[in-house]
């Protein structure tokens, strides 16, 4: 039996759109001889749908859609994800479904079981676990038994995973049902060094129940999530025979005989580390921009590193014709800082104008020196300039229709070195969720893979600076990057205390200097742009941390919180 696995990318909401899909890659995968096509995670919806679920004709839509694309795939059997509705009187109102189609009709129905509510999952929140029963999802393709999952019931593998989520394994059901071959359905999105995780938790799991695996995971943009496909296939051993390629839309065609080995396919390089951030970066940029609605975008160009690799990153994601960079000098910019912001412009190809914000930084200061009489200059007037240039580029993306991009790293959104109204001014936050060290490494990346020095070698050397006060470095208000980043990693991504890093090594001042800059923090980045999620543990909603919040980090005892509460206690 021949098996597409078909690696679409899907917008959200767009039923139209994503049914043509579902048409066009049926159609293809029969011209090559394909008998079966399988398809993403509730693929007619599209990956996450969010509260799109809580719609009722949303639902009805993605319904009626099911029926139209089942009388439109014929000569070919698809399995295709939709949301469907939980016909039980209790529980969640709705399930995480696949339906095989044949000969033009809905034939069947297959439901997910395990239900993931961690970093930004929340399918519990609108759907009902499918049954237990393993026979529930297995269907006859061709002369092959196949168990049919979907995404998240792959992942529940106690030897490779630190702490077992769930209390079933559907695969060992489908097993022991008979199934000959696994199919999985999925929307798994990117996080760097995700990929090689998958292959090693996937091979240990058809290890554990002997028989192949089709994977096929959804890939493109969808709000701050990049899918990243890799879609693959195991045979018994766990040996990847097929896997499409990383990051774009990709049709994979493989052989499945009657004795249940995987034969055929093509195996595709996946992108490893800064390579698969960088390119997740621009697949992410691409589809945020272009799914809402826009064409172009600005953004304002200090001559730094971080607007540098935001700028080069949206010329690869949009053609440079549909950039344009804003220089915005003051009477603090150095002379450098604007030839480096020109000549990244011209090595780009991008558009390049330069407005100085002097005139609006007098008219400020004039405006406010009766209020501020008295009073020594400080945070307030450096701000004033971050939001005069914020206003400046929503100006320009008022007037030519460009979304605004921002340029934040993640090292300065976790500690606030950044002006709400002001540099966080934007649409999208493309770097937010990158260490300024990995910033570093995915500017020499552009320039590698580029052959020469796109992004000019000053803006790589120099200090990094605000140029909001004469001489000023941003190491003027943080420790180095390479410490900032290191104790950012253990506390935000590995959820780490105080004690914890600091055993680690770490100086215990910094590390509590740091910890409290991040907690302070929370209620700017709240404010914040969306961004592009490629570490484990990203500021957006799969973040969830209280604002008007009073816990301190104890230092450098543990028990040192216990004997404070013991304290307010008895007082």
């Amino acid at each position: 039996m021949r098996i597409a696995l078909a690696q679409t990318n899907p917008i959200v909401g767009d039923i139209p759109h994503n049914c043509k899909q579902i048409v066009d890659f049926a159609q293809r995968a029969k011209t090559q001889g394909a008998e079966v096509v399988v398809f993403p995670e509730l693929t007619i919806p599209g990956y996450p749908p969010k509260d799109l679920l809580l719609k009722p004709q949303f639902i009805d839509d993605n319904l009626r859609a099911l029926g139209i694309v089942a009388n439109h795939v014929k000569g070919i059997d698809a399995i295709v994800g939709y949301a469907d509705r939980n016909p039980e009187p209790v529980g969640r109102p709705l399930r995480n479904s696949v339906a095989l189609l044949r000969d033009g009709v809905v034939l069947s129905r297959h439901y997910k079981t395990l239900l993931p509510t961690y970093d930004v999952f929340d399918e519990s929140r609108y759907f009902e676990p499918g049954p237990a029963d393993g026979r529930c999802n297995l269907v006859q393709l061709g002369q092959v038994k196949a168990g049919l999952t979907i995404c998240e019931d792959l992942w529940n593998d106690e030897r490779l995973i630190g702490r077992r989520l769930y209390h079933q394994n559907p695969l060992t059901k489908l097993q022991s049902c008979g199934a000959q071959v696994l199919v999985n359905t999925s929307a798994s999105p990117f996080v760097v060094a995700k990929h090689d995780f998958r292959i090693q938790l996937f091979a240990s799991q058809v290890r554990q129940v002997g028989v192949p695996l089709i994977y096929v995971n959804q890939v493109g943009g969808n709000d701050e999530l990049v899918f990243d496909g890799n879609s693959l296939v195991m045979d018994g051993s766990g040996k990847v025979v097929g896997q499409a390629r990383d990051f774009e839309e990709d049709l994979l065609v493989v052989d499945v005989g009657e004795d249940a080995v995987t034969q055929g396919g093509r195996v595709e390089h996946h992108s490893r580390d800064v390579e698969s951030i960088y390119r997740a970066l621009v697949l992410g940029l691409r589809d945020y921009v272009r799914k809402c609605g826009f064409k172009k975008v600005v953004l304002g160009l200090s001559g730094g590193i971080d607007s540098a690799l935001v700028c080069a990153l949206a010329a690869a994601a949009l053609g440079p014709e549909n950039v344009t960079g804003v220089a915005m000098p003051s009477r603090f910019s150095s002379d450098h800082s604007i030839a480096d912001a020109k000549q990244l412009a011209a090595n780009l190809g991008v558009r390049f104008q330069i407005v100085p914000i002097e005139p609006a930084h007098i008219a400020y200061e004039h405006m406010l020196a009766a209020a501020f009489a008295g009073m020594k200059p400080d945070l307030t007037e450096e701000n004033v300039q971050a939001r005069i240039r914020g206003a400046t580029l929503m100006a320009f993306s008022n007037k030519f229709g460009s979304l605004l991009l921002t340029t934040g790293n993640k090292s300065e959104i976790a500690t606030g070195y950044c002006t709400l109204y002001g540099d966080m001014c934007g649409g999208l936050a493309v770097i937010s969720d990158v260490p300024k060290m990995v910033v570093y490494q995915l500017a020499e990346f552009v320039n590698q893979k580029a052959g020469h020095d796109l992004i000019p070698r000053n803006s790589i050397t120099k200090p990094p600076s605000a140029e909001l006060r004469p001489n000023q470095t941003d190491q003027d208000s943080l420790p180095p990057y390479d410490v900032l980043d290191a104790i950012l990693f253990r506390y935000v991504e590995e959820e780490k205390g105080a004690p914890q890093i600091i055993a680690d090594g770490f100086d215990p001042a910094t590390v509590m200097r740091v910890i409290r800059l991040i907690d302070l923090s929370e209620y700017k980045r709240r404010q914040a742009a969306p961004g592009i999620k490629v570490t484990s543990r990203a500021f957006g909603f799969g973040r969830r941390m209280p604002i008007a919040q009073n816990y301190r980090q104890p230092v450098p005892s543990v028990g040192q919180t216990v004997d404070a509460l013991a304290e307010l206690l008895k007082n």
